[in-house]
């Protein structure tokens, strides 16, 4: 797979991720371990070299499968985790205090069975804690060999621009997607100034953009689009105008929609590598497959045109989480 730099951090991933919260956490019951480590396993053969992870997935476990999966490869892998929830809880609030950081970063190397962490996200900006001293401390580490590079997560323009200047930020992990381009208005045109890199989470809109959920879809007790407006019964309803055109777009090119929104976005900046998430090996090898897929001009002023019309219905996050985005 053709490999991509993080903005001027130098550090090289390949075009397309794989974000592996959805195994452990967050959309339904966590698969069986077995299988999560043939994917993750099946993924470096096809040439993905670049996992995403954080402590508040499960929380703890996903870091845990991570590292027994690449274990064998581990030198020829980019490893990103995260740090700044308390006690890795996610409703337990943020905690980006520079003793947490570090004890973070102590439990993640562990966790991970590994010596250095590749790229240390803030998984949420604090807003009790200054921005000099989150970038300080992840610099103090980088300088004592046990983190390689620093990453910020839905974090806002004056955040990124504070914690750039005590310590070069490699890369900002937020949501973007063919359904979700908020990142177009402020953030691009600062990570291009800046010269860091983007990585998109939820680059498929957490499964909608398959075209596999409709507005009957039942979703799992615990599975987190249960509480998401964008996914509301009506929404859902709403926006599957989106998904038909993308399945216009994609039967012309060949190719399935999820491929034609990944190759959207690795068409709009070289400095782009999304993490599409799955739990099925045909997913995974349908989304690295996007890694192939050219969309000539044409093709992007055709996908602008037919979307131009279209008005995406439902937040995308409810509004204690929306709280913690942006700041």
């Amino acid at each position: 797979m053709q490999q991509r730099k993080l903005g001027n951090s130098g550090l090289e991933v390949s075009a397309i991720g794989l974000g592996c919260m959805g195994l452990s956490y967050a959309y339904g019951p966590a698969i069986d371990k077995t299988a999560a480590i043939e994917l993750i396993r099946r993924a470096y053969a096809l040439g993905v070299t670049f996992f995403d992870t954080a402590e508040a997935y499960g929380p703890f476990i996903n870091e845990e499968l991570l590292g027994e999966a690449l274990a064998p490869f581990r030198d020829k892998v980019v490893i990103a985790t995260k740090f700044g929830f308390t006690g890795g809880n996610v409703s337990a609030g943020v905690d980006s205090r520079p003793e947490n950081i570090r004890a973070v970063a102590e439990a993640s190397l562990r966790r991970l069975n590994t010596d250095v962490i590749d790229l240390f996200y803030q998984h949420r900006v604090d807003p009790n804690v200054p921005m000099e001293d989150v970038a300080g401390t992840v610099k103090d580490l980088i300088a004592e060999g046990k983190v390689k590079h620093f990453g910020m997560s839905e974090a806002g323009v004056q955040s990124i621009r504070r914690a750039h200047a005590v310590q070069p930020v490699a890369a900002l992990q937020s949501e973007y997607s063919l359904w979700w381009r908020e990142p177009e208005q402020e953030i691009l045109p600062v990570l291009e100034e800046l010269g860091i890199g983007f990585v998109p989470f939820s680059p498929l809109g957490k499964g909608f953009l398959t075209g596999a959920i409709d507005e009957n879809t039942q979703f799992a007790a615990n599975d987190f689009r249960n509480v998401v407006p964008r996914f509301g019964e009506e929404a859902r309803k709403a926006n599957r105008g989106l998904v038909e055109v993308l399945g216009d777009l994609a039967t012309s090119k060949g190719v399935t929609r999820a491929q034609i929104a990944l190759a959207w976005l690795l068409a709009q900046k070289p400095w782009i590598s999304p993490i599409p998430g799955t739990t099925k090996l045909h997913r995974l090898e349908e989304n690295i497959g996007a890694a192939a897929v050219v969309l000539d001009p044409d093709d992007l002023n055709n996908i602008e045109a037919a979307l131009a019309g279209i008005k995406v219905e439902g937040d995308r996050y409810p509004p204690a989480l929306q709280a913690r985005v942006g700041r």
